[in-house]
């Protein structure tokens, strides 16, 4: 079902069906497959969107040393991370996610705004070219890449 997913997300153009193909992707994703796990990724979600990165943090790393083949833990931890303004934390988790999953454009997203506000336009570019791979027709991004090789310029 990803892999199909993918594909059509390749193909899209229309924003409304590049957000339709990347919900249901999200959906499958936000499924950690175990009761437990799947609550504990809800009471850290719902922490990182009150603002207590610590608990989100803790909820999280439970998911990373449970299920470490699960991709998502390490991709919701690194963001939060992220919100606590720990990058270095964030880009070490965003690489655990992309090892399990190459395709995560949520953190390939979150690791080029990073490496962009880190002063590394270079390698913001590579990880939006990445993204490009994966949805060539992803909303704005040819923007970004306008505005990022402008500045190597």
């Amino acid at each position: 079902m990803l892999d199909d997913l993918f594909s059509r997300l390749r193909e899209a153009t229309a924003p409304a069906e590049i957000e339709t193909l990347q919900d249901g992707i999200w959906q499958i994703w936000l499924t950690a497959g175990h009761p437990l796990l799947d609550k504990r990724l809800e009471t850290g979600t719902r922490a990182l969107s009150a603002g207590d990165y610590g608990l989100a943090i803790r909820e999280f790393t439970f998911l990373t040393e449970t299920a470490p083949d699960y991709a998502e833990g390490w991709n919701k931890r690194a963001t939060a991370y992220f919100l606590r303004g720990e990058y270095k934390a964030a880009l070490g988790d965003v690489r655990e996610t992309l090892l399990r999953e190459p395709r995560h454009f949520g953190a390939l997203s979150g690791q080029a705004l990073m490496l962009r506000a880190l002063g590394d336009a270079r390698g913001a570019v590579r990880v939006l070219q990445r993204i490009e791979q994966i949805c060539p027709a992803w909303p704005g991004l040819q923007a970004q890449l306008r505005t990022l090789r402008e500045e190597l310029e």
